[in-house]
């Protein structure tokens, strides 16, 4: 189901034109070169982009107007750091700052409060992995962040964490025209189940699967990795960490049952 147009006051969202490729390669030149039209012409044209990272937001935030102003400061940090020398889309470079933004801000106004320390890692990985992706083009290794702010990856994983927003047991996770299937729909009732032989069996399946299946399934739901993150490390795609994974939870699946 096609999630909801997010409306923000004072804008027509249907009238934001949207910049082609060459277009905004044009453009980067000329405000490169000191044309500051083509910088608001820049922003104009990726409004879009921000509207269509704030739909993520709907269910975490009541005023989308703040959070759209959020999204734009990210857009605008993007455009003025953006170098046509990365090998990257401008549009995959600016969702980083994009949602950087609007994560500071739902994290600064949530009411669940994070210690300071868990908060300062938080903020040193965000800008760590912002500057690495300015240098190199691509985001740093969980072992890169580890060494470079040094901490281990139990603090990395409970800083990544609490970047994470809340959910409410109340949150719709589908929809597919009928009966909506909330969040409290498939939380487990802990009185009928049987946590101890459902690790045994998770862990006899896992020792039948293919190591790369194994290895992916364990970084991204053990270590907490993205597909992205792994793609990198095991030097794939994005594309391939996808199905890679299905076919691992497919398979676990058959196993366990």
């Amino acid at each position: 189901m096609a999630k909801n147009k997010v409306e923000i006051t004072g804008l027509n969202t249907s009238n934001i034109k949207v910049l082609n490729n060459e277009e905004m390669i044009e453009l980067f030149n000329e405000y490169k070169q000191g044309d500051k039209s083509a910088k608001q012409k820049l922003i104009e044209g990726n409004l879009k982009l921000v509207l269509s990272i704030l739909k993520r937001y709907q269910n975490r935030c009541d005023n989308m107007d703040d959070l759209f102003q959020m999204g734009c400061i990210g857009l605008i940090k993007a455009i003025d750091n953006f170098d046509l020398e990365y090998e990257v889309r401008f549009s995959t470079y600016a969702v980083l700052m994009i949602e950087g933004e609007i994560k500071r801000y739902i994290r600064d106004n949530n009411p669940i409060r994070i210690s300071r320390g868990i908060k300062e890692n938080a903020y040193n990985i965000i800008t760590f992995k912002e500057k690495y992706f300015e240098k190199n083009g691509k985001y740093p290794t969980h072992e890169e962040i580890c060494e470079e702010l040094n901490i281990n990856s139990y603090e990395l994983n409970l800083a990544l964490m609490s970047l994470k927003e809340p959910m409410s047991i109340f949150d719709p996770i589908y929809n597919d025209g009928g009966d909506t299937i909330y969040l409290l729909d498939q939380i487990e009732d802990k009185k009928s189940s049987n946590d101890l032989s459902d690790l045994i069996a998770l862990r006899r399946a896992l020792s039948k699967i293919k190591m790369r299946e194994k290895k992916i399934i364990i970084k991204r739901y053990l270590v907490g990795k993205s597909q992205t993150e792994i793609a990198q490390e095991l030097g794939i795609s994005q594309a391939q960490v996808s199905r890679i994974e299905t076919s691992a939870i497919k398979t676990l699946k058959r196993l366990i049952s």
